[in-house]
């Protein structure tokens, strides 16, 4: 029999584990826009937990994931008319723990789901059913695919257009997104090459089939590019911006495809840009009848469910490595409880991360049973 929990009559309710949800809870506000992150965001000790409604889920989080975009979205970019305070946070996986009565009919307490809404970090989150993704368990690796692998997967599908023997450049390769652009790519029969800033990242790419890695810590990416591929790149995967945009722009071939999925260079400045040599971009472009393509995972949602199905079964099947970093290699170790969240952040824009960067939220069960 499937515990069904409804809303309409408790405001008090208990957990799969049979111990009370409190009634307070951790979570982070952005309290003042800023690019910075630490200046933005401040971790309030005891929010309301909020209840879910007739069709939602109540998850307590266990894993949240860290994106590039948290700093844009604390500077105020997405949405100029949300006033702080706000949530923030964009994805995570937990236990559902409470649900409303219709949400009852596909959800039961105790299952494992991931879901993307902002306000993910936070101790619990009400998450609509319709938007919840059930999982076999709570597993950090399924998170990587929620914005990470998706990014990849439409993006490379709607606007790459890839097909066997194209040359595909994916920069800032070892990253949450970069490792499934290498990994789809070479599905596509594709010759990969990755840029990284270590060799350790260069080791890691290899692993997972590119072709060739670029330490541009130690080698000059326009002088590789240019000697060992001088007919030009057919697609470019690219996040960084800035230089690197500009470099990824001179080093498309003909009929070259440049997807622009970030910019992550410019996030931590006042406005949000780095510059580029943009002035001459008509005339790059036509002469090599290329394109410069945005992509916004927004803006692409009639896709998502289907993508993160194909990249479940993908990785069920161990034919994607989704790479976790919880930062044990950081100074001061692992990125536990959402204190951490602001040292996962730094970690992020030092590049030091290998793979997607998870943090991990424990919670101790008073169990009354």
């Amino acid at each position: 029999p499937r515990p069904i929990l409804d809303m309409s009559y408790s405001r008090h309710f208990l957990d799969f584990q049979g111990s009370s949800i409190p009634s307070s809870m951790k979570k982070l506000v952005v309290t003042k826009l800023s690019q910075n992150f630490r200046e933005a965001v401040t971790l309030r000790q005891d929010s309301p937990v909020p209840l879910p409604g007739d069709g939602d889920l109540l998850v307590r989080n266990r894993f949240v994931g860290i994106n590039a975009s948290d700093i844009n979205y604390s500077a105020g970019r997405y949405d100029a008319s949300v006033k702080p305070p706000f949530d923030i946070g964009f994805e995570g996986v937990g236990d559902v723990v409470a649900l409303g009565l219709s949400a009852s009919a596909d959800y039961t307490v105790g299952q494992a789901v991931a879901y993307v809404k902002a306000g993910s970090f936070a101790e619990y989150t009400v998450v609509p059913a319709k938007q919840a993704v059930p999982l076999p368990s709570v597993k950090p690796e399924f998170l990587t695919l929620m914005v990470s692998g998706a990014t990849a997967y439409i993006s490379l599908k709607e606007l790459g257009e890839l097909s066997e023997g194209k040359k595909v450049l994916v920069t800032a390769a070892a990253g949450g997104t970069g490792q499934f652009a290498v990994q789809l790519a070479k599905k596509a029969k594709c010759h990969v090459i990755g840029t990284c800033s270590s060799d350790e990242k260069g080791g890691f790419l290899k692993s997972i089939g590119c072709d060739r890695t670029i330490n541009y810590k130690t080698e000059n990416v326009e002088s590789v590019l240019r000697k060992d591929y001088p007919e030009g790149v057919d697609v470019v995967y690219e996040s960084i911006g800035g230089k690197m945009f500009d470099l990824a722009l001179n080093s498309l071939a003909t009929k070259g495809r440049l997807i622009v999925i970030g910019f992550i260079a410019g996030y931590q400045n006042p406005t949000g840009l780095q510059p580029i040599k943009a002035e001459s971009l008509p005339a790059k472009l036509l002469k090599k009848s290329a394109s410069v393509r945005g992509f916004f995972l927004n803006h692409y949602l009639s896709e998502y469910k289907m993508a993160l199905k194909h990249l479940l079964k993908m990785y069920e099947r161990g034919d994607l490595v989704c790479e976790v970093d919880f930062g044990d290699m950081s100074p001061e170790g692992k990125f536990t409880g959402l204190e951490s969240v602001f040292r996962a952040v730094d970690y992020m824009y030092m590049g030091k991360n290998i793979g997607k960067i998870v943090v991990e939220l424990p919670h101790s069960v008073n169990s009354k049973l």
